[in-house]
């Protein structure tokens, strides 16, 4: 059992596969590179810049954008290595299919599963977002939904209890934030079903049965709409900086920080670290260009170039982003703000300006949704083509040349969590399990052969890293034993009694030790990728790609790496009990 777990299958194979020829009703050619783009533009810049980015420059300050650029470049890396695997499997299925052709099954059921959480799980998110910018819309014109069929049943109730504990004489002021007197009455207010409170969100779930039912009648659609609507976000974008940057006072790059000095980063690199979800969660969403591999006319061509091209444009987009926020206003009034770009123009009293962003904010996180709901049905079409899921998955619908039943099971996905979780939650879980599907993704280009290269087709780099690796580790491990002498012996302590929150019990063990572990396991990965390196002269590019995605997983915390393993741990239940058992290449052995 143990080698079958890893079997792999053959790229010629699954080539077949995706073929029109392979099963019989292909989906549509209709997708260019201009359009590929595009789509990635459309799930790129939608709920990270225009909500989760608030958090991030709270948690970083001006420094959070050293952050951005460490994560443009982690996802330049893992761009290359999918547009690799794009130039050589151009179908649908992303990963997953990535994993099958180089890790083997078990790791492709474990990428797969995983995807679940970037693509559906992801986009619970996007629809509480797109639910907030849309009520906050409504507020602007005068039209009020009632606050307990405006949020999430966890948010009202997180409010009430911690008001509940504040002392009298603060629960004044905590009520004095909008949002959590919104939340309040939300829970104080709601109709009640015998013992349960009627708390959900409408708008989030109306939309989410929208764009399923767009995402069902056809890809030509969806390109259309997300096209229009690609145009017009980036226009409105690109005028929020150009506005923004007219109230810029430079003294708000450099804070003063708790020691009363200045600094770009107030509350360290630690600080910059803490914001990687929500920073990372920005840029999930441009491998969601490889799974429309099936519906594009030239995919060896045109997916690796539609995958660069929005990463670029959309990295240097969040740079000018966070530069403007935290230009415009002092870092610490992001605490807590859902809208962070029309934050900056309330406080400059600009009114026109949040209006607008208002409506932009709408059309973007609009377009995420599409492409998100777009790519998880591909996914699971691909991985029942392979056997790991029921027939079912696979079925293309007649008239519309989509995966139906998978587009309908998506949206149910997306859409039943949403009446009992919370945007904080999502945010974490998808993060850390799409940093793990791009390790997986960059590894894999490390196993599997170099090919010619072919005129018209991608072709990556091949870098020899035999000591360029190797190198650039030890360099890494001499700079930070000689400007940071207590880095590593502060990795290895795992004494937190002289901490006042431990001390206090408000911090447990596992929160504090988290980070150092990760740490400690970070490099001794990168030792180890160091030895592979000198002995099978591995590519430079690939060995990047892992390392800082690794590197970048060293910021989750407990509980995120808790609910991903237990995610996991799921998935391989299911795998064992029907995948392993159901695998086209079980039943071809």
């Amino acid at each position: 059992m143990p080698n079958s777990l890893f079997r792999t299958k053959k790229i010629e194979s699954i080539l077949k596969e995706g073929s029109d020829e392979g099963h019989g009703t292909g989906l549509k050619r209709v997708l260019n590179v201009r359009d590929l783009t595009f789509f990635g533009i459309a799930a790129i810049i939608g709920a990270g810049s225009f909500s989760s980015l608030g958090d991030a420059c709270f948690k970083g300050g001006p420094g959070v954008v050293v952050l951005f650029i460490m994560c443009g470049i982690a996802c330049a890396f893992t761009a290359f290595c999918y547009s690799e695997f794009a130039s050589r499997i151009p179908v649908a299925g992303s990963a997953y299919t990535y994993a099958y052709a180089s890790f083997g099954e078990l790791f492709a059921w474990i990428i797969g599963w995983a995807l679940i959480m970037e693509y559906s799980i992801g986009n619970i998110y996007v629809a509480f977002s797109w639910s907030d910018y849309f009520t906050s819309f409504l507020h602007k014109i005068n039209v009020h939904i009632p606050d307990y069929l405006s949020c999430s049943y966890q948010e009202a109730k997180k409010t009430f209890l911690n008001y509940a504990a504040q002392a009298p004489a603060d629960q004044l002021e905590f009520v004095k934030n909008q949002a959590n007197a919104e939340l309040l009455n939300a829970w104080n207010n709601s109709p009640v079903l015998g013992s349960l409170k009627i708390i959900f969100d409408l708008p989030a779930l109306i939309i989410n049965i929208l764009i399923t039912t767009l995402v069902y009648i056809g890809i030509k659609e969806s390109r259309n709409f997300s096209n229009a609507m690609v145009v017009l976000k980036l226009a409105v974008v690109a005028l929020v900086i150009i506005v923004g940057a007219y109230y810029i006072d430079p003294a708000n790059w450099v804070p003063v920080n708790e020691a009363g000095t200045k600094s770009f980063m107030p509350n360290g690199f630690g600080g910059v670290m803490a914001a990687v979800s929500g920073v990372f969660f920005a840029y999930i969403g441009f491998d969601a260009v490889s799974v429309l591999a099936e519906e594009s006319k030239n995919p060896q061509r045109d997916l690796p170039r539609g995958m660069t091209y929005s990463l670029v444009i959309c990295t240097i987009v969040y740079i000018l982003l966070a530069l403007v926020l935290t230009g415009v206003v002092h870092y610490k009034q992001f605490e807590n703000v859902g809208d962070p770009l029309a934050k900056i123009f309330e406080v400059k009293n600009v009114g026109w300006m949040q209006l607008l962003v208002s409506v932009c904010a709408v059309i973007a996180m609009t377009s995420v949704l599409l492409v998100f709901q777009m790519g998880q049905p591909r996914i699971w079409m691909s991985m029942s083509r392979d056997g790991l899921l029921p027939p079912v998955f696979q079925r293309i619908h007649k008239k519309y040349n989509t995966p139906s039943f998978s587009t309908i099971l998506t949206g149910m996905v997306v859409g039943l969590p949403i009446l009992f979780t919370d945007k904080s939650f999502v945010l974490d879980f998808t993060s850390i399990a799409t940093l793990f599907a791009f390790v997986l993704v960059c590894g894999g280009v490390l196993l599997i052969p170099r090919k010619e290269k072919v005129p018209g087709r991608f072709n990556m780099p091949y870098i020899n890293a035999q000591f360029i690796f190797p190198l650039l580790i030890l360099a890494s491990l001499t700079v930070l034993t000689v400007w940071a002498p207590g880095y590593f012996t502060d990795m290895f302590n795992f004494d937190f009694s002289a901490d006042p929150g431990y001390s206090a019990n408000t911090v447990s063990f596992m929160d504090l030790a988290t980070p150092k572990i990760s740490a400690i396991v970070f490099w001794i990965a990168c030792i180890i990728l160091s030895l592979l390196a000198l002995v099978k002269k591995y590519s430079l590019i690939p060995l990047m790609g892992v390392t800082t995605c690794l590197y970048l997983l060293t910021g989750m915390t407990k509980s995120n790496w808790a609910w991903f393993l237990g995610w996991l741990l799921l998935g391989l239940v299911i795998y064992i009990f029907y995948g392993y058992r159901k695998s086209k290449l079980a039943r071809t052995k």
